[in-house]
Formats: C-alpha cells, sequence, structure tokens
C-alpha cells in the first residue's frame, strides 16, 4: 500500500507504528466503541491498513512496534487469518464494521477492551500473552475453539449477543472449548445471550464468572463438559437461566456457587456427575429451580443447605467427607426422599458417615435408622411386617433402651395382675412361695428359670395372659438379638 493512499486519520495510526505510540481518537474520557458507526471519515481507519502494517509495516531502530489505537472506526475485515504478528495489538474502544478473522493467527497480545464488535473468529488461535475482551459488546458469537493462550482469557464486563429466544441448533454464542488457557479466565460480570460452551477446555488457574449472567433459557447456559481447571471455578452471585453442566470436571480447589441463582425449570438446572471437586459451595442459594444431578461424583466437602435442594435430585454414588452446614439430621432426610430413581441405600451411607466424621454420632445413628425405615417399604408384606416389630421395639438396635420398655411395663402388667389374683398351685404344699413379679419374669425370659412357672397354672384370661407373655417375651428378645448384632456388625 502506497503512503499517499492514506487518510489523515490512517496516516496517524501509519506513523505511530513503528515506536508503538498511540493514536487516541477518543473525544471524551471513558468514549466507548458503542457509538462508532456515527463517526465520521476523521476518525475512520481500514482494516487492510491495519493488516498492512501488522504483516509487513515500517520499523524504527531501536523501538518496538505496535498497533496501538483508541477510538477507531475499523471498517472492511480484518483478516489475519493464518498471520504471524510479532507486534502488539491494541485495539481499544474501537467500532468493528466486521468481525475479526484471526483463525489459525499467531499473534503477541490482543486487547480490544471497551470495542464493539459483531463476532470474532479466532479458533485455534496462538496468543503468547494474553487476549483482552472486557468491556466488550459483541453482537454475534466468539469463536475460540482449540486456542492456545499462553497467558490469559479476560471477558469482565463483556457482553457477547443478542437477548432473545434462543433457536432450536442455534451456534454457542461463546465458545473455547478444547481450549488451553495458560493462567486465568476473568470473567466477572460477564453477560452471554445463549450458550457458553468450554467443554474439554484446559485453565492453568482460576475461572472466575462472579457477578455472571449466563441467560440460555430452556437450553443450556454453561456447558463445561471434561472441563480441567488448576484451581477453583468461581461463580457467586452466578445467574444461569438454563442448564449449567459440569459433567466429567476436575476443579481441585473450590466450586464456588455460593448466592447463585441457577435456574432451568422442567429440566436439569445443575448437573455435575461424574465431577472431581475439592469444596463445592452453594451456600445462601435460593432454591434450585430445576433438577440437580450429583451421580458418581467425588467432593471433599459439599456445602449446601437443606432448603437449596429441588424437589427432584439423582445422587446415586455421590461421595463427600465432609457436609455443611452442620444440621439435624431429620433436616436432611427429606431430601433423600427426593432421590429420582427411589431408594438408594448407598446415599444414607454417605450422610451417615459425614455425620460421624462431624463428631455426630447420634445424627448418624438417626440416619441408618431412616434408612432401614426406607427399605421397609421395598419389601414383600411379611418382611414389611417384621421390620414394623424390630422397628417398634428396639428401632433396629438403635433404640436398645426401647426394648427395655416394653419389657418393663409388660413385667409391671404381669406382677399387678399375678399379685392380685395369684394361679393356683399344681400340688399343694410342694410348690415355693409364689412371687408374681418373678413368676412374670419366668414366663417372659425365655432362657432364666427362677422356679416359679412350672409349679403353678393360671387360670381363665389370666392363662391367655401368660400365653401373650411368652410369646412377647420371645418377640423382643429375638428381635433385641437382631437388633444388637445389627449394631455391632456396623460397628
Amino acid at each position: 500500500m502506497e503512503i499517499n493512499d492514506l487518510t489523515p486519520a490512517e496516516r496517524r495510526v501509519w506513523d505511530a507504528f513503528p515506536r508503538g505510540e498511540r493514536v487516541d481518537f477518543l473525544e471524551e474520557p471513558g468514549e466507548t466503541g458503542s457509538g462508532g458507526a456515527d463517526w465520521g471519515p476523521e476518525r475512520t481507519v481500514r482494516a487492510e491498513v491495519l493488516t498492512a502494517l501488522l504483516l509487513g509495516g515500517p520499523t524504527a531502530e531501536g523501538q518496538v512496534a505496535g498497533l496501538n489505537v483508541r477510538g477507531a472506526r475499523i471498517t472492511g475485515k480484518l483478516n489475519l487469518k493464518y498471520a504471524v504478528v510479532e507486534h502488539p495489538i491494541r485495539l481499544r474502544a474501537c467500532w468493528f464494521e466486521r468481525k475479526p478473522l484471526l483463525y489459525g493467527a499467531q499473534l503477541r497480545v490482543f486487547v480490544a477492551n471497551d470495542s464493539t464488535l459483531p463476532g470474532l473468529t479466532a479458533n485455534t488461535l496462538r496468543v503468547d500473552l494474553a487476549l483482552r475482551l472486557s468491556c466488550c459488546r459483541i453482537t454475534g458469537p466468539v469463536r475460540l475453539a482449540g486456542a492456545r493462550i499462553a497467558g490469559g482469557l479476560f471477558l469482565r464486563k463483556a457482553v457477547i449477543g443478542i437477548a432473545g429466544p434462543a433457536e432450536e441448533g442455534q451456534e454457542a454464542t461463546l465458545q473455547f472449548n478444547h481450549a488451553d488457557i495458560g493462567t486465568d479466565v476473568i470473567a466477572m460480570e460477564l453477560t452471554v445471550h445463549g450458550q457458553t460452551r468450554i467443554n474439554g477446555a484446559t485453565v492453568g488457574g482460576q475461572i472466575n464468572f462472579d457477578d455472571a449472567r449466563l441467560l440460555a433459557p430452556g437450553g443450556t447456559a454453561l456447558h463445561a463438559e471434561i472441563l480441567n481447571v488448576g484451581t477453583d471455578l468461581r461463580a457467586m452471585r452466578l445467574e444461569a437461566r438454563g442448564r449449567v453442566n459440569l459433567t466429567g470436571s476436575r476443579i481441585p480447589g473450590q466450586l464456588n456457587l455460593a448466592y447463585a441463582r441457577l435456574i432451568n425449570p422442567g429440566g436439569v438446572a445443575l448437573r455435575a456427575s461424574s465431577c472431581v471437586a475439592g469444596e463445592v459451595w452453594l451456600r445462601n442459594c435460593p432454591t434450585i429451580q430445576g433438577g440437580v444431578n450429583l451421580r458418581r461424583s467425588q467432593f471433599d466437602m459439599l456445602h449446601i443447605a437443606p432448603e437449596t435442594w429441588p424437589g427432584q435430585i439423582r445422587i446415586a454414588g455421590l461421595a463427600y467427607r465432609a457436609l455443611s452446614p452442620h444440621v439435624p439430621a431429620e433436616q436432611r432426610l427429606p431430601v433423600l426422599e427426593r432421590e429420582e430413581s427411589g431408594y438408594v441405600p448407598y446415599a444414607y451411607e454417605q450422610l451417615a458417615t459425614a455425620y460421624r466424621t462431624a463428631g455426630d454420632e447420634a445424627a448418624a445413628r438417626t440416619v441408618l435408622l431412616a434408612k432401614l425405615r426406607r427399605h421397609r417399604r421395598t419389601l414383600p408384606r411379611i418382611a414389611r411386617f417384621w421390620g414394623l416389630l424390630q422397628d417398634g421395639t428396639v428401632g433396629y438396635g438403635f433404640r436398645p433402651l426401647r426394648a427395655a420398655g416394653w419389657l418393663l411395663a409388660l413385667l409391671i402388667t404381669g406382677s399387678l395382675a399375678y399379685g392380685l389374683h395369684p394361679p393356683r398351685e399344681l400340688k399343694q404344699g410342694e410348690a415355693p412361695e409364689f412371687n408374681p413379679v418373678f413368676y412374670t419374669l419366668d414366663l417372659m425370659v425365655p432362657i432364666i428359670s427362677f422356679g416359679q412357672e412350672g409349679p403353678y397354672a393360671p387360670d381363665g384370661w389370666y392363662q391367655w395372659l401368660s400365653y401373650l407373655l411368652i410369646v412377647t417375651g420371645w418377640v423382643l428378645a429375638t428381635t433385641t438379638a437382631a437388633g444388637v448384632s445389627r449394631s455391632l456388625q456396623r460397628q
């Protein structure tokens, strides 16, 4: 391109390039690229001029050349497809007529903060330092699938996509699936209208979605299957309208969804099955609107209040070492009733283990008792009756004092009845002195004998009372032995 073909605005950019000096077209502080469509020729630069500079522009000895422009209206397409660019690209607060094409390019750094773009195509892009799109307004898809960024990806306060109902088969609005980010993804207060797809991505540091809004009602708001994060995935105060899918992800630090609003009525709001994470925080979250699927996941700590769980959950195979906040077992047990696949014994065992880890043995026993009661509903009628008997007498071994109470009540009843109406002697003068208490014990205790039962024979309804005491004694002894045996096996 001949220098004589340049407009005054383009000449300013051309002359500043060899020294990497900034060319500022801004007319007032804080101006962004949102109004760039109306900017005049005094701040209009053709994209082909910028391409010519980046691929073969003039340089100055002892100076670092670079493109550094603020507040320009860039017409045409900035086409750097497959290009290798050694110079930094900084196009802040600019307005782009067409979406930049960076497919397969190799860049040092690309900065477009506060700019307005119709989209960005940068699949398999290579960036040595960082890609900065903070505070941008991007109406079309941002394609960064397979990108390799040695530094960080910055999307803070960016707005991507156009609000409106999603169409079936619509392309994901923000894509950096299978990307490799060397340090962090900083996306606080990001707004995405449509799907955010980051499945298969590897991030060396953290992903920060604090205060972000991911809006894909009826669809998938965040598609992050098999995501690998070096430290944390933060999404405090996240608003997600649509499914959040973290299936198979690996997050060694925190998965922090504190204060988040997960909204996908009629579908799954949070799917994190087969996920491995350190601490999972759902602290102070309103009730999740939609299902939750945490099957086969492993967490060191799970922080979720009982009222945060939705009406339908899937937690078969979910393992966690600690559970908080620490609330009575009676508040958490109704949650296990919401399991979509029905009775899952492991869910009760896992909850009991968490209470034992916290040192609350009484709560652990309450959970295991609830497990046996839930299991009883799945048994045939006869087996349910036997379970009901064990529950009512000794609480399946968890309530041994209950059996003592039954025995004491029967002992008092028998002692009073036979004390007021002693049974007749079978052989006069040969029977020991009658004692109503030990006579009742002889009837009730099937093993020990005090020598009172044999010499005496009750009649009438007192005889039927003796039968009742004998049968009840055997039942209590059998159920107590079964309950104690089960309790010892658990220990």
